[in-house]
């Protein structure tokens, strides 16, 4: 989607509003905004590469891994590769297993994204963690960067963590107590100041 979600120039001024340290940070990166894929297969596929590991690390990877699909990332594309060719790329054998499990359940239809749309937050993340591989932070970015969701608060991200530790000036990791004053400060657009807490800290814009 080349436009910012319906949610983020009311969500950005508001947000503005609350917080004066995000504030500084939204003035900064005025021009950039959360990019949604409509491709819920790629998202998914992009999510399980990243998973536990550096952006860099996960964009390098990704770039070999669509080299192999000839930039078709598509189910049938995933099944017919074989381990060897997706281990050439730096997948583990745990990540092969996970891509393939989920192109088989796309190419079965018993993931339904129907469905999953009509969901709360918390019912979708229970759906999408039913696919072996996929756990709740996975699911916590195919909602915000598929679904659009506007109040998503990974807090098993490192990113995340990282940047509120720098940019709040607290010891890392942050306690919880004042994770949860943070989430309570930018409760309804939690994607919102998630986004521009990864933007603060990476000079490109995380994706998935």
């Amino acid at each position: 989607m080349n436009r910012p979600p319906k949610y983020w120039h009311v969500a950005k001024r508001l947000l503005s509003k609350r917080d004066p340290v995000l504030k500084k940070i939204i003035k900064k990166f005025n021009k950039g905004y959360l990019k949604t894929r409509n491709d819920p297969f790629f998202s998914l596929c992009r999510t399980i590469i990243g998973q536990q590991i550096s952006i860099k690390a996960a964009d390098s990877i990704w770039l070999r891994f669509e080299k192999k699909c000839n930039k078709k990332i598509t189910p049938i594309t995933v099944l017919k590769l074989s381990t060897q060719s997706l281990r050439s790329v730096g997948l583990s054998r745990q990540k092969i297993s996970y891509l393939k499990n989920i192109s088989k359940n796309f190419k079965n239809k018993s993931f339904n994204i129907k469905d999953l749309k009509k969901m709360d937050d918390d019912l979708a993340i229970d759906y999408i963690t039913k696919l072996k591989g996929l756990g709740v932070w996975s699911a916590q970015m195919f909602l915000m960067f598929n679904l659009n969701r506007p109040d998503i608060f990974p807090t098993k991200d490192i990113g995340l963590i990282r940047a509120i530790s720098i940019n709040y000036k607290k010891k890392y990791p942050p306690s919880k107590k004042f994770l949860n004053k943070i989430s309570k400060l930018h409760y309804g657009f939690r994607t919102v100041f998630t986004w521009y807490m990864w933007r603060s800290i990476d000079p490109t814009d995380v994706e998935y």
